[in-house]
């Protein structure tokens, strides 16, 4: 198996990446949508990277449209949203399908490392049910801004459900671990 920081990526502007371009810092791996209920993350996202980048911390943001065609718009209008709306300022890739038989090979390296989301994915199931949707099963990703964190060594050290807000005590106390480690 391909190592994470291996994995070749493209940036939202269309040059080539890896996660080994982050080596040795730890990493906030996010599949990020436009026109999702949990958008405003964007902002704790932010708030999270400008609060700990000096300290060897980035966020990492994946568009993804897998879920109800929340990101319909394409690389060029998506980093002009972030940047309008919310300012993002962390890094940003190129859309990518973070599920189903075009998943991209980095999550699905994610998802074998850590095949269940830490918080309470399984309440946020029963709320897509309630809207008449299908969610996935672990070991898929189960909706927009599930986050994975990886390492300074690049290995997988967490996962948290898409309802784990950016500020929420777990992610943040993974990430000062992370970063202390």
């Amino acid at each position: 198996m391909t190592a994470l920081k291996d994995i070749p990526l493209k940036t939202i502007t269309g040059a080539d990446a890896s996660l080994g371009d982050y080596a040795g810092k730890v990493a906030l791996v996010v599949n990020v949508a436009s026109k999702c209920g949990l958008t405003p993350q964007y902002e704790g996202l932010e708030k999270l990277y400008r609060d700990y980048r000096d300290k060897g911390f980035v966020v990492l943001g994946f568009p993804a449209n897998d879920f109800a065609g929340q990101e319909p718009g394409d690389n060029a209008e998506i980093a002009e949203f972030c940047q309008t709306k919310f300012s993002v300022d962390f890094p940003m890739f190129a859309k990518i399908a973070v599920t189903g038989a075009d998943k991209h090979p980095l999550y699905a390296a994610l998802t074998a490392a850590a095949p269940k989301a830490s918080g309470d994915p399984d309440a946020f199931r029963e709320r897509l049910k309630g809207f008449g949707m299908t969610p996935n099963a672990d070991p898929e990703v189960l909706w927009n801004f599930e986050k994975f964190l990886v390492g300074k060594d690049g290995s997988v050290i967490g996962r948290f459900a898409p309802t784990a807000a950016p500020d929420d005590a777990a992610l943040v106390g993974a990430i000062e671990g992370a970063l202390a480690s």
